[in-house]
């Protein structure tokens, strides 16, 4: 936990030292408002599934277009090595609350995906920090979740955890009792007749008044696709 003297001492930094710190947030162009994206590469399940045949990260698309342009991967991996930096929470939230009025969601990780129970706990705190943003974190991390919640950890209530499933049109996958939503991708709409599904590809490939991914009255949520 961060003490007071932490978040008074960042209220005097600069929106460009707060960015260097954190190594900057990410402004996806389909999205209401900006990110948090790390490597891909450094995905641990998704790692493993991009070898899969006809899984959701066999052709990740953050493993290629703008994603794979050395200054965005770098970009990148500054954002990963920021994770240890100890006013880390801090600063997210600082940068994250000087923005809140203008951008009011906040999507973590539209690349990459949780590392540890420590980086999802510290990620809640920044959740906790900023409550006059809605937050959405997608992770294939079921058992980074289940550990964490194991040790106690709860999520603050602007904070929706979306578990996404790991095949493309497989069975989706059971958080019944827990307060995680799911994602799923499917190749036709009969997959998930009961899911929403993402009207995205049909409105110019962008997020438009749509906000249900942040939404935990949505519990699934699924995408066609592409």
């Amino acid at each position: 936990m961060h003490t007071l003297t932490d978040l008074c001492e960042l209220t005097s930094w600069t929106i460009g030292r707060l960015d260097d710190y954190v190594g900057g947030l990410s402004k996806p162009s389909k999205m209401p408002g900006y990110a948090y994206s790390l490597p891909a590469k450094e995905c641990l399940t998704g790692g493993r599934l991009r070898t899969v045949a006809g899984s959701t990260c066999s052709g990740c698309y953050a493993m290629k277009g703008r994603y794979v342009f050395p200054v965005v991967e770098a970009a990148m991996y500054r954002r990963l090595e920021a994770l240890e930096r100890p006013l880390w929470v801090a600063a997210m939230a600082e940068l994250i609350n000087r923005r809140a009025e203008a951008h009011p969601h906040f999507r973590w990780h539209d690349s990459g995906d949780l590392q540890s129970v420590e980086h999802l706990a510290a990620i809640v705190e920044v959740c906790e920090l900023t409550p006059a943003v809605s937050h959405w974190l997608p992770t294939r991390e079921y058992r980074i979740l289940a550990e964490f919640e194991r040790e106690g950890g709860t999520y603050p209530p602007n904070l929706n955890v979306r578990a996404s499933a790991h095949m493309v049109g497989g069975k989706a996958p059971s958080f019944s009792g827990r307060p995680i939503t799911l994602s799923t991708v499917s190749r036709a709409l009969a997959d998930y007749p009961n899911a929403y599904h993402c009207p995205a590809p049909s409105q110019g490939n962008s997020c438009g008044d749509c906000r249900a991914c942040w939404d935990r009255d949505v519990p699934h949520v699924d995408y066609h696709i592409h």
